[in-house]
C-alpha cells in the first residue's frame, strides 16, 4: 500500500478481540494492539441456567433439578480435587458433557431415568481423566449427588474398543482397560 493511497471504510463492518486472561494455553496482546480497541468486561455466565437450558433443549424434564447438581458437582470438583492441567470443569466441558447426556437420552432405550443418564455422561466422560489421587474424591462426589445412580454400567461400544486393542497391541504397547478407557 502507498503512504497516500486512500481506503473506504465501510460503516457497518467492526472487528473484535475476545480475551480469555489466564485460560491455559492463550497470550496476552502487546500493549500496542490493546490501545487500539476498547476493552469491555463480560460477567461470569450463570452456570445452572446455562446447563438447565442445554438440558431442556436435549429432552429432559427435570432440568432444573439436574442442572442444580450438575453444577455442584463441577464446582466442588474445582474446590476439592487436585489441580492437574488437564482438569476443565468450566463452560466447554460442561458444553461437551450436556452433548453427550442429550445422546444417551436418545439412544438409550432401556435406562429411562434422566438422574441415571446424566450421572452416566458425567462419570463416563470424566472418570477417565480423573487423576489417580482425585478419583476417590470425585467418585464421592457423584455418589453424594446422584445417589442410587452407581451401579449403571458404563456405556460401551465394543467394536470401537476392540479396534482400539488391536491398534494399541500392532502399536507393541499394553491394551490395558484403564488405557482403552482414556483412549474412548
Amino acid at each position: 500500500m502507498d503512504s497516500g493511497e486512500v481506503l473506504n471504510l465501510d460503516p457497518t463492518c467492526g472487528a473484535f478481540i475476545t480475551m480469555n486472561p489466564g485460560y491455559l494455553g492463550r497470550a496476552e496482546l502487546p500493549e500496542g494492539l490493546k490501545a487500539l480497541f476498547r476493552p469491555i468486561t463480560v460477567v461470569v455466565p450463570d452456570l445452572e441456567l446455562i446447563c438447565e437450558s442445554i438440558l431442556m433443549a436435549e429432552g429432559f424434564h427435570s432440568a432444573k433439578s439436574l442442572a442444580k447438581k450438575f453444577v455442584t458437582l463441577y464446582k466442588l470438583s474445582t474446590d476439592l480435587l487436585s489441580k492437574q492441567r488437564h482438569y476443565d470443569w468450566g463452560l466447554r466441558a460442561i458444553k461437551s458433557v450436556l452433548v453427550v447426556a442429550g445422546e444417551f437420552k436418545r439412544n438409550d432405550t432401556v435406562l429411562k431415568d434422566e438422574a441415571k443418564l446424566l450421572f452416566r455422561a458425567l462419570r463416563d466422560f470424566n472418570d477417565p481423566k480423573i487423576a489417580e489421587v482425585d478419583r476417590g474424591v470425585f467418585a464421592g462426589l457423584l455418589d453424594a449427588l446422584f445417589p442410587g445412580c452407581s451401579e449403571v454400567p458404563r456405556s460401551r461400544n465394543m467394536d470401537f474398543e476392540n479396534i482400539i486393542k488391536k491398534v494399541t497391541v500392532q502399536e507393541k504397547m499394553t491394551d490395558h482397560p484403564e488405557f482403552i478407557k482414556k483412549v474412548v
